[in-house]
């Protein structure tokens, strides 16, 4: 007992002072009230330049924020001084284009500032009568005429469009006696340069890829696309982290109910922040339970381009460097820009492999355990006792060794994905043929095994669409479960209700299985590529407003020649 209290005193604290954290309740009575940085929220900007410096200096915390540079100043209208302030972010601005076109003309005495005659805007001679129209002056219009010399100026007068203009790179230029602000293009920051596709290659075509800067993705869809038909439209996503996005179409080609459908979705998206098109993607999308995508997502400025000629919405999300399609079929999945580079024929053998691929990387292991275990009469002889005699040592059941090999390569997959560039090919070699061969020498799986696993994989990167193949990875652990509980009954389940739900898809009013459910046998629609001189019509499901794409003889220098 002794030594008990000795240890308590030892170590105890004697302080009985209460050191927890705890934050105070709001008192009832000032729920109600207003603070005073809400009495200007949503405000527009006063006259007095006292009232918006300071309230500018309260909204971007420039005490704390070391990039938020504000600059006071005098500036000169017909010899009279006028206090005056810009507000820009370090960084995202051009201090070149600030000092030369804002502060410079602004502040030092010229004659555009100095000049105190009559404001001629206009002036005609005849008869040998000079006509002069002379306007009232107007120091707002003056400054923006005369002492702004810039390219992209705008008159704003709500403090929230000024502060979502500040943080996109724009300096905004406060002076007294004014209830508006000038806001100034002067957005200068660095980006990424255009480079080649990574995810997509292809041996003949463009070899340009978007980045992650919205107007520098624009202008190489309009580089790409010479149409003035040609329609991009700002939109803003987020409440506090407020980004752009750009819905870009045809407006002589793509139908009207889509692009208003588009831009009704993004409109009502009620987030804080939307960081990526890929989550953008899953705010807009029609079934938002399926892992299936409704939109292709690429990189590839070519691409983007052939979808807007067809009719269909490209939305270019500032910040990432792919862009969304809409609408889509499950069959543009497995379309490659390089198809329309080659010719037909090969363009359509190449289709038909990767739809191979596509049965092969859902179905393969489930047929495997299907055959091997319920419908061995299927396999020949031989080959049915080769495979009793591989799996004869592995003490492990079918399902069990699948779903071990299944799970272990897609540990290997995603680790070399993960790894540094110089780790990820050394990643790949190692689980793939040291760790295989040691587990086929262990007696842990059969060689078969190791063959179909391969196999899959192999065919699963033929898949050219990263978010479908996500799909077929998780599809392809429950037709391997279905296969080891019935069979090719078990099966032919799993595929009833696969199709079910892919018929019952839509994207953005699109069945996800058209034209082939419903079935359109229209020869336009077809999975094969036709040439490229019969490729009449866009496909029908669309509704563009421009169904035909050429004549039904595009190749009159034949028929000229023949006559």
């Amino acid at each position: 007992m002794e030594f008990k209290k000795l240890i308590k005193s030892l170590f105890q604290d004697e302080q009985d002072t209460d050191t927890s954290f705890v934050l105070p309740e709001k008192p009832q009575d000032t729920e109600n009230k207003k603070q005073p940085e809400d009495l200007l929220k949503n405000k527009n900007v006063y006259p007095s330049i006292d009232v918006n410096l300071e309230y500018i200096h309260s909204r971007f915390n420039s005490l704390i924020n070391s990039d938020i540079k504000i600059r006071e100043f005098l500036i000169h209208v017909k010899n009279k001084q006028y206090k005056s302030f810009i507000i820009y972010i370090d960084g995202m601005s051009d201090n070149d284009s600030i000092n030369d076109f804002i502060l410079k003309p602004l502040m030092m005495k010229n004659t555009a500032n100095s000049y105190d005659g009559p404001q001629i805007i206009s002036e005609a001679i005849a008869n040998n009568i000079s006509v002069r129209r002379v306007k009232k002056f107007n120091m707002n219009d003056y400054i923006l005429d005369c002492l702004l010399p810039q390219n992209d100026v705008t008159k704003e007068n709500s403090f929230d469009t000024i502060a979502d203009e500040v943080v996109s790179g724009n300096c905004v230029l406060f002076i007294d006696t004014l209830d508006f602000a000038f806001n100034i293009s002067t957005k200068k920051f660095e980006t990424r340069s255009i480079s080649e596709p990574k995810n997509e290659p292809i041996i003949r075509g463009s070899q340009e890829a978007f980045v992650e800067n919205l107007r520098t993705n624009t202008s190489m869809i309009r580089r790409n696309l010479s149409n003035e038909n040609l329609i991009i439209e700002n939109l803003t996503v987020g409440k506090i982290d407020k980004n752009k996005c750009a819905v870009c179409y045809l407006k002589n080609i793509a139908n009207p109910d889509l692009v208003a459908e588009v831009k009704y979705r993004i409109n009502n998206i009620d987030v804080d922040y939307c960081l990526s098109v890929g989550e953008l993607e899953q705010f807009i999308k029609d079934d938002i339970t399926t892992t299936l995508p409704e939109a292709v997502q690429t990189e590839r400025v070519d691409r983007a381009t052939s979808y807007l000629l067809q009719g269909r919405v490209v939305i270019v999300y500032n910040g990432c460097p792919y862009v969304l399609i809409v609408p889509i079929t499950i069959f543009d999945f497995l379309k490659s820009q390089e198809d329309t580079n080659i010719n037909y024929i090969a363009a359509n053998m190449l289709k038909i492999i990767r739809a191979i691929s596509f049965v092969l990387t859902l179905l393969l292991p489930s047929f495997y355990i299907a055959i091997t275990t319920y419908h061995s009469e299927l396999l020949p002889t031989d080959l049915l006792f080769s495979i009793v005699a591989s799996r004869s040592s592995v003490p492990f059941m079918i399902i069990i060794e699948i779903l071990i090999m299944e799970v272990s390569f897609e540990i290997i997959r995603e680790a070399g994905l993960r790894a540094a560039n110089s780790l990820g090919n050394t990643v790949g070699i190692v689980g793939t043929l040291i760790l295989g061969q040691a587990a086929v020498d262990a007696s842990i799986v059969s060689p078969i095994l190791i063959i179909i696993v391969a196999i899959t994989g192999i065919t699963s990167f033929a898949v050219l669409d990263f978010s479908l193949s996500f799909h077929l990875r998780i599809a392809r652990f429950i037709y391997t479960i279905l296969g080891a509980m019935a069979g090719f009954f078990g099966i032919a389940i799993g595929l009833f209700i696969h199709l079910i739900v892919l018929c019952s898809l839509k994207s953005f009013g699109v069945p996800y299985l058209a034209p082939y459910a419903p079935l359109n046998p229209s020869k336009d629609n077809r999975y094969l590529l036709r040439p490229a001189w019969k490729r009449e019509f866009r496909e029908d499901y669309l509704a563009t407003k421009r169904p035909r794409t050429q004549s039904h003889i595009s190749l009159k220098w034949r028929n000229l020649k023949q006559q």
